[in-house]
Formats: structure tokens, sequence, C-alpha cells
């Protein structure tokens, strides 16, 4: 109820702010094509209706291959992120409110009674502040325990003929989303799915190429535009976490653990904290509270996330990289070992090797290469770094060191 309360907030600011962020009512299908996921699908429509969501089931879904039925959620919404978040901004600004882009956050601290947020730009100090920074970079809750991190792909797609009316997702293994984007000269089709935890030994090439077949085999594509990935934090009783960052945290708060639905998570977490600093009530408060303990919701799962990622911790930091420089091609990076330090090397496009260390300046888990979008990255907690080492995503904030090799 939550969300669905966010979409109706977003739709009132695009209208109040006059932002023009191409805003559009759709309705949105959960759909399966199996007779398994079926039964999920008529069991998540008859919770939907009884907690009044607007959602029916339906055997007519506007897709073109077969599908045995599906939830539909009536009212919802689809927008241009970058231009509404743009527009939000420029409503923001004046009267004391400021929006400060490219300013990175690197710590913080109490002084004098305030919030002392320091970054590479300089310190600022505030009564309150809010880390909101998909998984937090200074972590005094413990949120790294409680949430980990979740790749996903996604691919925008040219097809011949109408796009479908409407957005989907799968209810069956392994997850589809589809959603049509439509601007002038050029109507794409964006399809999502692949997740995974960030780990070694996974190709995102293949993760491309397999988004890709499934929408060749239901859609006349025509052509792939472009390519795109990202990595979002996952609760493990899979409810965001939005609240004071520890129970005696005063004044310092957090929003994190928004399951790939950021924009009415979000949404949600800025009405919960600016009711919070403002002393007004909120329904939705205890529902998302940071320091919540559920353990029959989330026991299993914290211990099994924390285990997976202890041993890849360990077996990153005893294993032993190629002790030699390999024959790269342009383009290409690798974890060598150099004088017993692990080398992250990456060759240029003139076949300069430009090398770091390969170890996370965040937990001291070893990265790994990207090859797609040729970034270092970090298996244990999702850190990512750009092929020179410098930071792109936390929670990391300090750049992987410069390296020499012969």
């Amino acid at each position: 109820m939550a969300n669905q309360a966010a979409i109706e907030r977003v739709a009132s600011l695009v209208e109040e702010e006059a932002i023009d962020c191409d805003f559009q009512r759709v309705d949105n299908f959960t759909y399966a094509e199996s007779e398994a996921a079926l039964e999920r699908v008529r069991v998540e429509a008859s919770i939907a209706q009884e907690i009044g969501l607007p959602a029916m089931f339906t055997e007519s879904v506007p897709l073109p291959f077969g599908v045995r039925g599906a939830v539909r959620f009536s009212g919802q919404a689809q927008l241009h992120a970058t231009k509404y978040l743009l527009g939000l901004a420029r409503a923001l600004a004046g009267e004391g409110s400021h929006v400060f882009e490219e300013t990175h956050a690197t710590g913080l601290a109490r002084s004098e009674g305030r919030i002392l947020v320091s970054t590479d730009e300089g310190s600022i100090r505030a009564r309150a502040a809010i880390v909101a920074t998909n998984i937090p970079f200074v972590d005094r809750g413990l949120f790294l325990a409680r949430c980990h991190m979740h790749r996903s792909y996604l691919a925008a797609v040219g097809v011949d003929g109408d796009l479908p009316d409407g957005t989907f997702i799968s209810a069956d293994d392994p997850l589809r989303s589809l959603m049509p984007h439509r601007s002038v000269g050029r109507d794409l089709l964006l399809v999502g799915g692949e997740g995974h935890r960030p780990s070694a030994g996974v190709d995102p090439g293949e993760r491309y190429a397999r988004l890709e077949r499934w929408a060749s085999e239901r859609f006349p594509v025509s052509s792939v535009q472009y390519r795109w990935s990202t990595e979002d934090a996952l609760p493990v009783d899979g409810v965001p976490y939005i609240g004071q960052m520890t129970p005696l945290s005063r004044n310092l708060y957090v929003a994190t653990g928004f399951r790939k639905w950021g924009l009415t998570n979000g949404t949600v977490a800025g009405e919960i904290l600016a009711d919070r600093l403002l002393g007004r009530p909120n329904r939705a408060a205890k529902l998302f509270d940071s320091n919540r303990i559920k353990l029959r919701a989330s026991a299993r799962r914290f211990l099994s996330e924390n285990l997976r990622t202890g041993a890849r911790l360990l077996r990153r930091r005893v294993s032993r990289p190629d002790p030699s420089l390999p024959d790269l091609s342009p383009g290409a990076g690798q974890v060598i070992e150099v004088g017993g330090e692990s080398i992250a090397a990456y060759k240029d496009e003139r076949g300069e090797i430009n090398a770091v260390s390969a170890v996370c300046t965040h937990a001291g888990c070893i990265v790994d290469w990207n090859s797609e979008e040729r970034t270092w990255d970090c298996p244990c907690h999702g850190s990512r770094f750009d092929r020179s080492g410098k930071v792109i995503q936390g929670p990391a904030v300090e750049d992987l060191a410069a390296r020499s090799v012969d």
C-alpha cells in the first residue's frame, strides 16, 4: 500500500511542479507462462485484492506470445526517471535548499552536536543527515550483513511493429521484465533479467546474449541498441530499511534495501524521513523500521548470505592469481600476482598497461574484471571501479591504488 501511495505522490509532484518527464498511466502485468507460475499468480491476485490494491486476475494479456494468465495492476505509472529527478532538483533549489552534484561523501562524524559529512570537496555540518547511497558507505547499522547486492541486466531492442501496451514482469524463472519506451523517431523495448549476486566467474556478455535470445524468440527484434546493468540492495526480510542508522544514532538516518523498486520505495523513504525530521506521525514508519529484528522472516537468509560472502572473501584472499602478465588484448583486463601482491591489470586501446591494486578498498576482497562494461567489480559487496581504479559505486569510498608492472 505504501508503494501504491507513492505512485500517487509522484503523479501529484509531476503535476504540481510541471515536470516534463513523459509521465503516463499504464497497467502492469505479472504474467505466467507455466502452470506452476499460474497458481502463484492467482494467489497473488487474490491477496492483492484483499488488501485493497487495484489488482485482478486476467487471462487477457497484451503480449504476442503464449501466456496462461496474469495479475493486472491498474493505474500504475511509467516515466523518464532522469527527467523526473532533474525536475525535482529544479523544484527544490532555493529558500535555503541546494543540490550539489559531483561531491563524493567519504565519511561521517559528530562535531559539536552536529553531523559532519566529509567529502572530496570539503566538509558539511548539518543538524541531521540521511545516508541514501544504495548500500550505506558507513555501516554502523550492519546493513552490509542485512542486505546483499544483486546485479540485473537490461537490453534496449528495436522491434518491427507495435510495442506491447503496458509493463510486464514474469512469474516464471528466470525472471524477465518488459517495458516499452516510446520517443520521437525511435521506439524501443527494454528487456531485463538474468540477475545474480556479484560474483566471480559470471560472463556478462553471455547474460546479455540470453536476454536478447529470449526477446528474439518472442518479438520480431530488428536491432539491439543499448546494453547496461545495475546493482541493487536486497534486504534479507524483503522490506527496505528506512529510519535511524542505529537505535542510538541521533539525527543520523538511512534509507537502503529498495529491492529494485527505487522510484516508489525512494518516495516512501522521503515521506517517512521528512515526517520524522518534522515531528509528524507516519503510518508506514514502523513497517520500514531500519532497526527491526524479524528472526522468523530473515534468519535463514541472513545466515546463508553472510556465509556466502565470508566464503567468497576467504577463497579470493587465499587463492593465488596468475604470477605472470598475460598477453592481454587491447580493452581486456585480468588480475595477476606481482611480488606477492594481487594486481588488476588493464591494457588500453594503445596497448599500454594500466595497473592498480586488486584489493577492494572497502573490505579487502579481490576485484574481478567486467569485460562488457570494462570495470573492476567487487564480488563481496558490489563496489565498482573504472579501469583506472576510480570508485564509481560504493560502498567503497577510496580508489584502487596505482601500481606499476613490467
